[in-house]
């Protein structure tokens, strides 16, 4: 017996073709996230607080972000307790977001969470429908498909035909962009075949880099900028490539620089010295004895 997808989004009860889907901590979330809701409407309401009242979709996108970079580094430290705390307060952006539009009678939490109910049911066809999907790169294509035909869809009677690369957030930091249209144009099979590609594609925008950098003649800055711009936009799809992005790289080169420019002030302070009485030679010995005590 088949199933249709616009069927399976409708279930209520978690069914599917007889069967039930999962409920994991169904019952507990059911009854907590209306409590959030309400409590997000008192906090907006006339005997709520004067800063809630005050705040707009404008106001919040800033928090909204600074939330999400707090989950990622409760996540690049394993810290499941801090993972837990900030999860909850994305959540509670989702829930405010949700407020400010339910106010305007545009949508609430209620028509959030169906949709993203109906997409991931649709976008699974492999799990809920007749497609097969033995592994994972089979079920990327199959979820990649459904988009495409989202995508078709929502282009539907318009003039001009919809890019795969319609759609990225423009908000979207630059690396996560240059992340995001690789991907798009891996859809179609646009892509370096292997590791080593990329790596020769590094290689070669530093190549034209330092060709730049040995100019002498005019607008030398726009040229290094594009250049500089190339290569790391061949850096943010080697990152993709390697499955990991390009912005928790360099999140975490930020933090490791961060640590061992701490530790250098700190080993120079021990010794009755500031940094800026060092030479570079010095700082650099230093450092390097730094990093190889990390590798012990």
């Amino acid at each position: 017996m088949s199933c249709r997808l616009d069927r399976l989004a409708g279930f209520s009860d978690g069914r599917r073709c007889g069967r039930r889907l999962p409920k994991i901590g169904a019952t507990l979330a059911g009854e907590r996230l209306p409590k959030l809701a309400d409590l997000m409407a008192h906090l907006r309401g006339p005997e709520g607080c004067p800063w809630d009242r005050e705040q707009d979709y404008d106001t919040l996108k800033g928090l909204l972000l600074e939330e999400a970079y707090e989950v990622i580094d409760a996540i690049n430290a394993r810290d499941f307790n801090g993972l837990e705390d900030e999860l909850g307060d994305l959540l509670f952006q989702v829930v405010f977001y949700s407020r400010l539009a339910e106010e305007e009678g545009r949508f609430d939490i209620d028509n959030v969470i169906e949709r993203v109910h109906a997409k991931l049911i649709r976008r699974h066809p492999h799990v809920f429908g007749e497609v097969h999907a033995s592994n994972a790169g089979e079920a990327l294509k199959s979820w990649l498909q459904v988009k495409e035909q989202e995508r078709g869809s929502a282009a539907h009677g318009k003039d001009d035909r919809k890019s795969l690369l319609d759609g990225i957030a423009p908000a979207l930091p630059a690396t996560l962009e240059a992340y995001e249209l690789g991907l798009r144009a891996s859809e179609v099979g646009f892509d370096w075949k292997k590791v080593e590609d990329l790596l020769e594609k590094v290689e070669e925008e530093i190549g034209e880099l330092r060709r730049e950098l040995n100019r002498d003649a005019g607008n030398m800055a726009s040229r290094l900028e594009e250049e500089v711009g190339d290569l790391l936009f061949a850096a943010a799809n080697l990152a993709r490539f390697l499955r990991s992005d390009p912005e928790t790289c360099l999140r975490r080169a930020n933090q490791k620089f961060k640590r061992r420019f701490q530790e250098l002030e700190k080993e120079v302070a021990r010794r009755g010295r500031n940094l800026r009485e060092c030479s570079l030679e010095e700082m650099e010995s230093l450092w390097n004895e730094l990093k190889s005590k990390e590798a012990r």
